[in-house]
């Protein structure tokens, strides 16, 4: 019989909590009203919402509820985020910079931005996936209209000291995107605080249904529309609201605001407890800052093994986990991040990541390392290497 799941895959799908979903069930049945439309069914969708604007608002402390605009996931805010500002504010620069280690959907649109006359740069980092503050501060200049770099990353589960690459960028350069995807719901998120221009993320990532996004907007920033249409979302992302997701990631969002500090304090004794043990396996090497890290965020390279036979392996003990990133897996490629903090081609190849959530408790522990050991042992006794 088959061990109880143990989901350890949070970084690329999240459940969604039942009372998010008894929340806002009614919008898929019974309010379904177009939120642009004048009559009371359509009110009632437009009411909620602003009432789940004023609660993204309140999550990330947003001056204004005017400042979020929806979208359908993340990917597409960082899209609208990059290439919106970039082509808005053309006439100041043409000047992008992102770090090497940011997500796929942040270095392609800079990448096609470069192919269209942009200048694009990418910051260095080190081997902990800290980006290099000499560099950034070498290459921003009055031209440089966008510098993105990501709140945490999805890989290595590194944080970014964000308020003091905010105080860099805005020292020279123009405008800084944050890609908070990975780390909103484990961290408490300040865009004031933090003095961020444009921040971004998904429903899933807070326990809220698929289909939503935000991109956060602060006042003075300005965008072009990359999805001219019917005006929504401020004319800057047209189309129908998804209602039913976009409620469902507000109450979320109200949710994990309350939660965040215990929450992460119980995830990262989990997560100290896992590293330390698997760190005792041969030729085990933790990826990312040992203590700057995510609470929920446990990574390794195990040399002379693949990364897809730990993850199939790992699923036969109903554990589920993940090799690099779950959005760019199928290029078969090992991960560009793991190659930036210093790793070779090969040893990139063999990466566990695991993303803790609220299913897992620290029982599951002597069943999560004894897996993995056993794991490791039978692959590297089948591998040619």
């Amino acid at each position: 019989m088959k061990n109880k799941r143990i989901y350890l895959d949070h970084a690329s799908s999240r459940p969604v909590l039942k009372e998010v979903f008894n929340f806002a069930k009614p919008y898929l049945m019974k309010k379904y009203g177009n939120p642009s439309s004048l009559y009371n069914l359509g009110l009632e969708s437009q009411k909620a919402l602003e009432e789940a604007r004023e609660k993204i608002r309140f999550f990330i402390n947003a001056e204004n509820s005017k400042n979020i605009i929806f979208t359908d996931n993340a990917t597409e805010s960082n899209n609208i985020a990059i290439r919106g500002t970039a082509i808005r504010n053309l006439n100041d620069g043409k000047e992008i910079i992102s770090s090497s280690i940011e997500h796929m959907s942040v270095i392609n649109p800079m990448k096609d931005l470069q192919k269209n006359g942009w200048t694009y740069n990418q910051i260095p980092v080190d081997n902990f996936g800290f980006i290099n503050y000499d560099k950034l501060n070498e290459l921003l200049s009055k031209k440089t209209i966008v510098t993105s770099i990501m709140y945490a990353n999805n890989e290595i589960g590194t944080i970014q000291p964000i308020k003091k690459i905010s105080e860099i960028v805005h020292d020279k350069g123009k405008y800084l995107h944050v890609d908070a995807s990975a780390a909103i719901g484990y961290l408490p998120v300040d865009v004031q605080r933090d003095d961020i221009d444009l921040l971004t993320f998904s429903s899933n990532d807070i326990y809220g249904p698929r289909g939503a996004g935000i991109l956060y907007i602060k006042p003075g920033v300005k965008l072009q529309s990359i999805m001219p249409g019917g005006g929504q979302e401020r004319g800057i992302k047209s189309g129908t609201e998804n209602i039913f997701s976009i409620a469902g990631m507000g109450e979320a969002s109200k949710i994990i605001k309350n939660e965040i500090k215990s929450e992460s304090e119980r995830l990262t004794i989990i997560r100290n407890k896992l590293i330390k043990e698997i760190s005792k396996i041969d030729r085990a090497f933790l990826t990312g800052h040992p203590k700057k890290r995510l609470p929920g965020h446990v990574s390794f390279i195990f040399n002379n093994i693949e990364g897809e036979s730990i993850l199939l392996n790992m699923d036969m003990y109903n554990i589920q986990i993940a090799t690099g990133s779950a959005c760019s897996h199928k290029t078969l490629e090992p991960s560009h991040v793991l190659l930036e903090i210093g790793l070779k081609h090969e040893e990139a190849h063999g990466s566990m990541v695991m993303t803790l959530g609220k299913s897992n408790n620290i029982d599951q522990i002597p069943l999560i390392v004894k897996a993995v050991n056993d794991t490791v042992e039978r692959l590297r006794k089948l591998s040619p290497l």
